[in-house]
């Protein structure tokens, strides 16, 4: 007979990650900004109805704990029960206050780092990690490359399609980059495409426009499994009367509150077309003798301490309303809890009313399954998702919300045939339940998360045999030291000798480890010659190899960790047609690293580079450095990802390391959570790193650098001499690799 340890073992544990927004179990604050809406319902049903599922056990959604006066306590809380198996877990990610999800990047490793933390403390890995929006799919990503887990994916807006049409609306290309960071954002949607075991999306539209937009997407990895509706919230008008509340924070406004509404919910963003919208009622005269418009958007106690693009919005209504001479014809509610949303559909069906999304482009149309689901008919794009919506539903029109003209038409058609108004009242209600269930969704789900994982079984199981087998022979430590060696640890000879007494005061408690460009014959060689004791471990060609002391162990989990999608052979073919870029020596190659000289002014960017792999099929990381040196290694090796991963398989937390480095090849293990030090002579391709916290920019050059930075995090024993005075003493060995 099975244990119930054994059996909860037998259930699935999601991770799921949803980092922007505002998000809590009860009350979701939606329409408060453009980063709380749909995706935070969406998730948090996401998980709810997960947990039901007999055959998961457990889920978690992770995001970002936010502390601010300005908003509730709710969101600093560590932890939040949702249910008996699931639950809400956040971590500090950037600066303590809200901050809208473009701005959110330069934040994100800390994110990976403290769930690396988390999970390390946890008695079992999750089975699958799942990330929503480009920010969560990239610490899903990483979570995903350091741990072996297979990653789902689920896009809900992507950068491509959403720049397009904003650049075709006439904005300046420079100042959507200023307002959105499509360039790291399409980029991480592209590398995404590319690693994630499964991606979700709500309609083949989706998969065959928007993803179809990006670089050769294998379309066997995409699964269209739409959301569902919680139809014991949405659900038609009964006997219980509408909410008083609710009544009076729409009626207040309109001079006949008993004549059929068009209700519009939608947060207020350019692309929801509320204009159009306003437009199309007020070119209406038969429209507006019929019917009041009820535009929900969002929330707002002062126009003015909106952010930019929403602030700009409304005031274009207000100023549209009053152009129009619209009052009392619309209404316009300041705020709306979302409890009051079910309300406000009911109350329009029972005027008889009509729900629109007059959206330029919509890529799900959930508004549109809620309204369906009590009773209230609907108009929506005849783009994207809403096609499949009606299609399944017929519950209402499809219209080119691109004419307002024809918005007031369909608006006025539909409100004028009692008898298909009553039709598609009760498709809805019968239709979105039939194919738009929670109950549905996770129930395929969780038949494609099996058979993802009994495909990929023999491979993950390799991989996680060679994560967790045999601890290393490096004694149990509380911290690790780990440091580049060319310009950082060396260069100045009186400086590395003076580390190398800390070594030794400090090596009976602390790991020492070095991280460089250099292969691992070269990197003992020059070490050697200088007399720097052989490191604990050693991470050599730009983080593609790890090996263990002396005996230089080669860590095999790693090399099977990172030989995903490498096709080496390939990739040398690819870069023939690479301008200004010339292989170095044999002895500089690897099994995992390829590596060039390179001529700045002939060789393309990095972002072109990696786009011409990318148009080659092929999976690489492209590392520049010292304006001279080029590096190709395997999507998962990194300098950065290698220590998360010695992170991980040693137990020590990434805030007991200590890193330092000088050039653009050691950016990814300086950003983060460790202590990081930038030695004085560091390259200008380190420069934007200044002000990040736990990075340390060092005044003293080389070790003398790095033995400043030790004092300025209190790192391990001082040694008795001050040694930060040195004069520079330029070293005889001449770098080779990057």
């Amino acid at each position: 007979m099975r244990t119930q340890h054994q059996q909860k073992n037998d259930q699935l544990y999601v991770l799921l990650i949803s980092v922007h927004g505002l998000i809590r179990g009860e009350q979701l604050e939606l329409g408060v900004d453009a980063d709380t809406g749909g995706q935070c319902t969406y998730v948090l049903d996401l998980a709810r109805a997960l947990a039901e599922h007999p055959q998961v056990g457990k889920v978690e959604l992770m995001t970002r704990l936010i502390e601010d006066p300005n908003i509730s306590p709710d969101y600093s809380l560590p932890q939040e029960q949702l249910s008996e198996k699931a639950r809400i877990i956040r971590f500090p990610c950037g600066p303590k206050r809200y901050m809208r999800k473009e701005t959110l990047w330069p934040h994100l490793d800390q994110m990976v780092d403290r769930c690396l933390h988390y999970l390390r403390q946890q008695g079992r890995l999750p089975d699958v990690i799942h990330s929503h929006y480009a920010d969560a799919g990239y610490v899903g990503r990483q979570l995903s490359m350091l741990l072996g887990i297979p990653l789902i994916h689920t896009g809900h807006s992507l950068g491509k399609p959403k720049q397009e049409r904003l650049l075709s609306s006439g904005r300046k290309a420079a100042n959507i980059e200023k307002q959105f960071n499509f360039e790291r954002r399409i980029a991480e949607e592209e590398a995404l495409i590319q690693h994630a075991s499964m991606i979700v999306t709500s309609t083949r539209q989706e998969v065959e426009l928007q993803y179809g937009m990006y670089s050769q997407p294998d379309l066997k990895r995409f699964r269209v499994i739409p959301p569902g509706t919680d139809t014991s919230r949405f659900s038609p008008p009964g006997r219980r009367p509408i909410s008083d509340t609710v009544e009076h924070s729409i009626n207040r406004f309109l001079e006949n509150p008993k004549k059929p509404m068009i209700l519009c919910i939608c947060r207020p963003e350019v692309r929801k077309n509320i204009k159009g919208l306003v437009a199309a009622y007020a070119n209406n005269q038969a429209l507006q003798k019929r019917a009041n418009l009820v535009l929900v958007a969002g929330s707002r106690e002062n126009i003015r301490e909106l952010e930019k693009s929403q602030a700009a919005v409304l005031n274009d209504l207000l100023l549209d309303i009053d152009s129009y001479d619209l009052w009392g014809k619309v209404a316009i509610p300041k705020n709306h809890a979302q409890e009051d949303v079910p309300e406000m559909y009911r109350m329009a069906a029972k005027s008889r009313g009509i729900f629109i999304n007059a959206a330029f482009t919509e890529p799900f149309g959930l508004t549109l399954l809620e309204a369906g689901a009590c009773g209230l008919p609907v108009i929506a794009p005849d783009d994207g998702g809403p096609r499949d919506i009606l299609t399944n539903c017929h519950h209402g029109l499809l219209v080119d919300t691109l004419s307002s003209e024809a918005i007031g038409e369909a608006l006025l058609s539909a409100l004028t045939d009692k008898a298909r108004w009553r039709k598609w009242a009760k498709n809805g209600v019968l239709n979105v339940k039939r194919h738009y269930t929670w109950e549905g969704h996770v129930s395929k789900y969780v038949k494609e998360v099996n058979a993802l994982l009994r495909k990929q079984r023999k491979n993950l199981r390799k991989q996680q045999i060679a994560l967790h087998s045999g601890k290393s022979t490096i004694p149990l430590a509380q911290h690790a030291f780990i440091t580049d060696i060319d310009n950082t640890l060396l260069g100045n000879r009186a400086g590395h000798e003076a580390l190398v007494e800390w070594l030794i005061a400090n090596g009976s408690y602390t790991v020492f480890g070095i991280a460089t460009g250099r292969p691992l014959e070269s990197a003992i060689d020059i070490l050697r010659k200088n007399r720097i004791p052989i490191p604990d471990v050693l991470i050599t060609s730009v983080g593609s190899e790890i090996h263990y002391g002396i005996r230089q162990i080669p860590d095999i989990g790693w090399a099977n960790h990172i030989r995903h999608l490498w096709r080496r052979d390939d990739v040398l073919k690819a870069m023939q047609e690479v301008p200004g870029i010339r292989l170095q020596a044999p002895e500089n190659q690897r099994e995992f690293k390829i590596s060039y000289v390179v001529d700045p002014k002939k060789m393309p960017g990095t972002d072109k580079i990696s786009q011409h792999l990318r148009g080659h099929g092929l999976h690489a990381q492209v590392i520049y450095s010292h304006g001279e040196f080029l590096d190709i290694l395997p999507i998962r090796a990194s300098k950065g990802h290698a220590i998360r991963y010695l992170s991980y398989k040693w137990g020590l937390p990434l805030t007991n390391f200590l890193v330092s480095g000088d050039s653009g090849n050691d950016i990814e293990m300086l950003i983060g959570d460790t202590m990081a030090v930038v030695v004085g002579n560091y390259s200008e391709d380190l420069s934007h790193l200044k002000g990040i916290p736990r990075i340390y920019f060092a005044e003293a050059t080389h070790a003398n650098g790095i033995l400043e930075g030790m004092q300025h995090y209190k790192f391990g024993k001082p040694i008795s001499k001050d040694h930060g005075g040195t004069p520079d003493h330029k070293s005889e060995t001449v770098v080779e690799g990057a």
